[in-house]
C-alpha cells in the first residue's frame, strides 16, 4: 500500500470509528490533511474553522493565505509538505478544541506521522505544541528547534522514536497581531536551515 491509500485508510478508519460523534454531528466533513505524503514537514495546526470545514482541506482561510506566503518566502508550497490539524473536525462556532478531543485524535494523528515520516514536525500554535511539549509555554520557547522522544513512535527504516518538533505562534493569531507576526516570519526563516542540519545528520 502506498503513503497517500494509507493516510486515505487513517481517514476512513477515523469516520468509521466515530470519533468525536458530538463534533462529527456539528461539523460539515472530516479535515484529515493534505499535502505531500513523502514530506520532509509535517504542519500541525489545532482544528479546522469554517473554510476547511466547506472545502475539506485545512488552513484555506486567511491564515492559510499567509502560511502560503511564508512557505513561498523560504521557497516552498503546499505541494512540497503536508498540513494537518490535531483535531480533525471543526468545533462548533471555532471554539478552542477540548482536551479529550485532541486525546480522541491523537493515535491518529500518531498513524499519519508514522506514514509520512517527516524529518520535521512544525506545531502551529499552543493546542497543537501541548501534545508534544506539555510543559512548555509557547511564548519561551517559540522557533526552537526540540528533539524529543514519542513512546509508541517509530519512524523510517530504523525505526527511530524520536522526532525533532519546532513549535511555532499560529498564523491566525500572528494576524491580528503585528509583534507576532513578524515574530512567526522569523522563526519560519530559520526552517530550511534546521532541515539542512536535520538532514546531514
Amino acid at each position: 500500500m502506498n503513503k497517500q491509500a494509507e493516510l486515505d485508510r487513517i481517514a476512513s478508519d477515523i469516520t468509521n470509528s466515530d470519533i468525536t460523534p458530538e463534533l462529527k454531528k456539528s461539523a460539515t466533513q472530516l479535515v484529515p490533511g493534505s499535502g505531500n505524503p513523502d514530506a520532509d514537514i509535517i504542519f500541525i495546526g489545532e482544528a479546522p474553522g469554517q473554510k476547511e470545514d466547506d472545502q475539506g482541506e485545512p488552513f484555506v482561510g486567511a491564515a492559510g493565505k499567509f502560511l502560503n506566503e511564508m512557505l513561498a518566502s523560504i521557497g516552498m508550497d503546499r505541494d512540497s509538505v503536508f498540513i494537518t490539524n490535531i483535531v480533525k473536525y471543526r468545533p462548533p462556532n471555532n471554539r478552542d478544541p477540548l482536551h479529550e478531543e485532541k486525546l480522541a485524535f491523537l493515535p491518529y494523528l500518531m498513524r499519519q506521522l508514522k506514514v509520512i515520516s517527516p524529518k520535521l514536525v512544525v506545531t502551529l500554535g499552543r493546542h497543537s505544541m501541548e501534545n508534544f511539549l506539555p510543559n512548555k509555554r509557547i511564548s519561551e520557547v517559540h522557533g526552537q528547534p526540540m528533539r524529543i522522544k514519542i513512546k509508541g513512535l517509530s519512524l523510517g527504516p530504523k525505526g527511530q522514536d524520536r522526532i525533532t518538533i519546532l513549535p511555532l505562534y499560529h498564523p491566525a493569531a500572528a494576524l491580528y497581531n503585528g509583534s507576532q507576526r513578524q515574530t512567526l516570519m522569523d522563526d519560519f526563516a530559520l526552517i530550511p536551515t534546521i532541515l539542512d542540519k536535520l538532514k546531514n545528520n
